[in-house]
């Protein structure tokens, strides 16, 4: 494949632009106060995923002209991200209702599954299902899903970003074995855009990614996981495995407050990763920890999944387990001022 030489360039290009938007946050109101249920102690400009999003649209759309990406990925990520990605600037420069916020992020789902040509077979107990209409149903949710736990879990300085860039190096790493060099292509270019952004984001951030960037990450990230499951059901297990952080903290976090009659909507900070940031006093320890438990934890398993050398749905058990151990023991769902737990 001769696209390899994109991957540099832009990782250049989205720490570019990533210091302009920085530069231009104050003419745009994008500022970020410090507030009780804030993570962080000074005002910050936020917008910079915009950064992200235009430089990887960029590079899916040269790699769909050079022949490197099929038309029917570069027409979900496009159409999908675009919708996602301005519904989430308007967000960071006012207010966007709840409700229209969800109905663009099941409309950038269906998008993506009507280009998909609905959802992929899985493998279930080591056989392979054709979910049907049935299972269109469930992936919208869990690309919706997807977005909006990348949403709740962008929360402290560096965190989306290097678990964005450890979820996209293991799936490049894991396609090109199992030869998918497209996947892998796509993967190394959602990489580079993020780590760009990453060089102004990693504790102490001069920039925070904003809706723009986080939601965009998560309905690619969610449906890249779909496109990989429609070559190989084994590797949407992978997939799945590789984003374990963010599924199980922002999941069990989720279980719990709806269980105490919170409102979920409502910004907090009772995320696992966060009681762990105040505990530790710095972002930084826990941001390097969600890259560690990515590289020595969860790619080894999903590697063993993805080469067939583990069922799905056991890889995922052992994988999780101590993740949702992890979040329950940092109080994930449990507000400061909450003691009882459920």
């Amino acid at each position: 494949m001769t696209s390899w030489w994109l991957i540099p360039l832009v990782a250049a290009v989205s720490a570019a632009l990533t210091g302009a938007m920085r530069r231009h946050a104050v003419r745009l109101r994008l500022i970020d106060l410090p507030n009780l249920r804030s993570s962080h102690s000074v005002p910050t400009p936020r917008g910079g995923g915009v950064a992200i999003v235009l430089s990887f649209l960029a590079s899916l759309a040269v790699l769909g002209v050079l022949g490197a990406v099929p038309p029917s990925l570069v027409g979900a990520l496009l159409g999908a991200g675009a919708l996602v990605a301005a519904v989430g600037f308007f967000d960071d420069l006012g207010h966007v209702r709840p409700r229209w916020r969800l109905l663009a992020h099941f409309a950038g789902a269906v998008w993506v599954l009507v280009w998909f040509d609905g959802a992929p077979p899985i493998v279930l107990f080591g056989e392979v299902v054709d979910p049907g209409w049935i299972g269109a149903i469930v992936a919208a949710v869990y690309l919706a899903w997807m977005l909006n736990l990348y949403n709740f879990m962008d929360g402290i300085d560096g965190i989306a970003g290097v678990e964005s860039v450890c979820v996209c190096l293991g799936a490049a790493l894991l396609h090109m074995a199992c030869g998918q060099p497209v996947i892998a292509v796509v993967s190394l270019s959602l990489a580079a855009a993020v780590l760009g952004f990453l060089w102004w984001n990693f504790p102490p951030a001069a920039i925070f990614m904003g809706d723009a960037g986080s939601g965009f990450l998560g309905i690619v990230l969610g449906a890249l996981s779909l496109y990989a499951g429609a070559f190989a059901p084994a590797l949407y297990w992978s997939w799945l495995i590789l984003l374990g952080v963010f599924v199980t903290d922002a999941t069990v976090t989720l279980l719990r407050r709806l269980l105490r009659g919170e409102r979920v909507y409502e910004a907090h900070r009772s995320h696992a990763y966060q009681h762990a940031a105040r505990r530790f006093g710095s972002h930084l320890p826990v941001t390097l920890a969600v890259g560690a438990i990515n590289v020595c934890w969860l790619l080894p398993i999903a590697a063993w999944v993805g080469l067939g050398g583990l069922n799905g749905l056991a890889g995922m058990a052992i994988a999780y387990a101590p993740l949702v151990a992890l979040a329950l023991g940092f109080r994930a769902g449990v507000s400061e001022t909450t003691h009882a737990q459920p």
